[in-house]
């Protein structure tokens, strides 16, 4: 049966399944639909939306803590730091969200719905980084995401950090003579 806009007649019969053993198809989709974001997922074939934020560099660390404070309030939403880039000006943050399996997003599920709130959170809480819709992330992106969560990961002893004093700078002795001879003293 040809599924098409102009057909007539009921598309009971139309297999909508992907075909996953066809030549070149993982070069052409990825294989970010095939593989959950986070390892923890009991689902083999989950749905993953990824959000990028752009903050400038001066505020990526209050967007990694606007974040992190979104996430507390989601915390059964699984998602991931997928990708990590940028330039001169701005450092793009990839967020890969794992909306759920596609039968549960299809039927409104609550990790669904859960997952869209999140989604929603990143829009309106974090509208300030320039959030935007993105594919997936290159390996590039993704090898930068995992060096930082690998070294966020390994702890770092925190030793007092010495004094250093920082240097005097010399008052101005000619300014202050000349002040002291024009205002006469009483003594």
């Amino acid at each position: 049966m040809e599924l098409s806009a102009l057909a007539t007649g009921p598309a009971d019969g139309v297999d909508l399944r992907v075909d996953t053993t066809a030549d070149g198809f993982l070069d052409a989709v990825g294989t970010d639909a095939l593989e959950p974001v986070c390892p923890a997922s009991v689902f083999p074939e989950t749905v993953v939306v990824h959000v990028q934020l752009r903050p400038r560099r001066s505020s990526t660390r209050r967007c990694l803590a606007a974040l992190s404070a979104l996430a507390l309030r989601h915390d059964t939403v699984p998602f991931a730091l997928t990708g990590l880039s940028g330039d001169d000006r701005v450092v793009r943050v990839t967020v890969g969200v794992e909306l759920g399996p596609r039968e549960l997003i299809a039927k409104f599920s609550d990790q669904a719905q859960a997952a869209y709130a999140f989604v929603d959170g990143l829009f309106t809480d974090l509208y300030d980084y320039m959030p935007v819709y993105v594919g997936e992330p290159s390996e590039t992106e993704r090898a930068a995401a995992a060096g930082v969560l690998e070294a966020a990961d390994t702890a770092r002893p925190r030793a007092a950090a010495p004094r250093i004093p920082s240097p005097r700078t010399p008052v101005d002795l000619a300014g202050a003579t000349a002040a002291r001879r024009g205002a006469p003293v009483l003594v």
